[in-house]
């Protein structure tokens, strides 16, 4: 990191899009990118660590400053609750960082957004120095899921839900240490348009470190800052997908010729890593029930010259009678808790177990259920979710597979971050049995 492009501005800019996601509720990596791209602030990796460690440490941070104020942290005003944060961050989690700096830099900019109360931060980053020998965090023998909570900063429900899964402390705490990591960036070449050996050596070439991965050909994992400003990807050479989406697809198994649908496609990953596996013939069928999303698929199948892709804005918890027994493959990437992209979108930690999380399993069920009747007879159907919860992945899928008798389970896969260095992904593939009509 060069510190000399570390300014006022750059710290300014983390300060601006970690409110955008406080108060928006945006998602942290659409709210940083959109900043960085308006605005080509210096420093873009100083910001990149300010604004993920800030929002991936927020359950820590909080308890720390619950130490110092006496007034709840939920109550404190929105402004002052960002800088404490940023200024911890940077005192307990960024070695690169001087301690005068970060409360210096910390108090100036809290004497432009948090007026008036420049002197309680000061004050709080202060004390923080002086005492952080003594502070004591909660420790296992008080509570396994209190300890993990403030260690990992992941809500209790969520540790509590992993303990009861895996049975297991030590798998717990593995799979929440590697969750709360920096992953991987991932690409998939586009083999339309070119070939993997050739893309690496172009981004090489341009100062990119570059890693093939021998298992899937199309892979590269890639480190450097603007990939996506790259006139690389403008000309749809590539995408940026995680390997564990690209799994998905792998195991769905998309060949060229086949009549493909894909629902609750989303803005279409996976839909164009299905159309490029396909050689781009072949018919997909992408729908979702947004008609925003349906669109940015379309945009996407243009960039990366697909031709093979229709899209429909449809509600998948209902049957299309006009594709019933229709398709040899069908990809179910159902909505989710999405706790299994926490390394990517780290404000999926603080999900609340709401009315709508309660209500996945049934909203999964019932799209699962409806689009298996696209499948045709001894045709494949996958299901797959971004998330690590036995209720949202096994349990649906046992309860499908109970209900539905023509189908068997072919292959089944939860991935993890610890032990297959992908985001969470749970993946299933099923086979529809070799006869005529629907049965259950």
């Amino acid at each position: 990191m060069e510190k000399e492009k570390i300014t006022d501005k750059t710290r300014k800019g983390a300060f601006l899009v970690l409110k955008d996601v406080e108060e928006s509720k945006a998602y942290t990596h659409l709210a940083l990118q959109a900043y960085i791209r308006r605005v080509k602030p210096p420093g873009v990796p100083f910001l990149r660590e300010m604004v993920y460690g800030t929002v991936r440490r927020k359950i820590t941070l909080d308890w720390v400053i619950g130490n110092f104020v006496k007034t709840p942290i939920e109550d404190l005003p929105v402004n002052d609750r960002i800088l404490l944060r940023m200024g911890l961050h940077q005192l307990i989690f960024m070695n690169s960082v001087p301690d005068y700096a970060a409360v210096s830099e910390t108090v100036e900019l809290a004497k432009r957004y948090a007026r008036g109360r420049d002197a309680f931060i000061n004050g709080v980053l202060r004390q923080f120095i002086r005492d952080r020998g003594y502070i004591e965090f909660p420790k296992r023998e008080d509570g396994e899921v209190a300890y993990l909570s403030v260690r990992y900063s992941f809500e209790p429900w969520i540790v509590s839900m992993w303990l009861d899964q895996f049975g297991d402390s030590e798998k717990t705490e593995l799979l929440l240490a590697s969750l709360d990591q920096r992953p991987e960036f991932h690409i998939r070449v586009n083999s339309l348009r070119t070939d993997t050996a050739s893309l690496a050596d172009r981004l090489e070439k341009r100062g990119y470190e570059v890693s093939k991965d021998p298992e899937m050909p199309r892979l590269l994992s890639v480190r450097g800052e603007g990939l996506v400003d790259l006139n690389l990807f403008g000309a749809g050479l590539f995408s940026v997908q995680d390997k564990g989406s690209q799994l998905v697809v792998d195991m769905l198994g998309p060949q060229p010729g086949e009549t493909i649908i894909d629902v609750c496609a989303g803005t279409g990953g996976k839909t164009m890593a299905i159309a490029e596996s396909m050689q781009n013939m072949g018919s997909v069928i992408a729908t979702d029930i947004y008609k925003r999303k349906t669109e940015e698929i379309q945009s996407e199948a243009g960039r990366l010259s697909v031709s093979i892709v229709e899209t429909w804005t449809w509600d998948a918890t209902t049957t299309d009678s006009a594709y019933i027994d229709k398709a040899d493959r069908v990809l179910v990437d159902a909505p989710c808790s999405g706790l299994g992209t926490a390394r990517r979108k780290p404000e999926v930690k603080y999900k609340k177990l709401d009315s709508a999380m309660t209500a996945l399993p049934q909203l999964q069920s019932d799209i699962l259920n409806a689009s298996s009747q696209y499948v045709k007879p001894g045709g494949i159907l996958v299901y797959a979710t971004c998330t690590i919860a036995e209720r949202e992945n096994e349990e649906v899928v046992t309860a499908f597979l109970r209900k539905n008798r023509a189908f068997k389970c072919l292959e089944q896969k939860q991935l993890l971050p610890n032990t297959d260095g992908t985001d969470g992904f749970f993946i299933c593939k099923m086979q529809r049995e070799a006869k005529e009509g629907f049965g259950v």
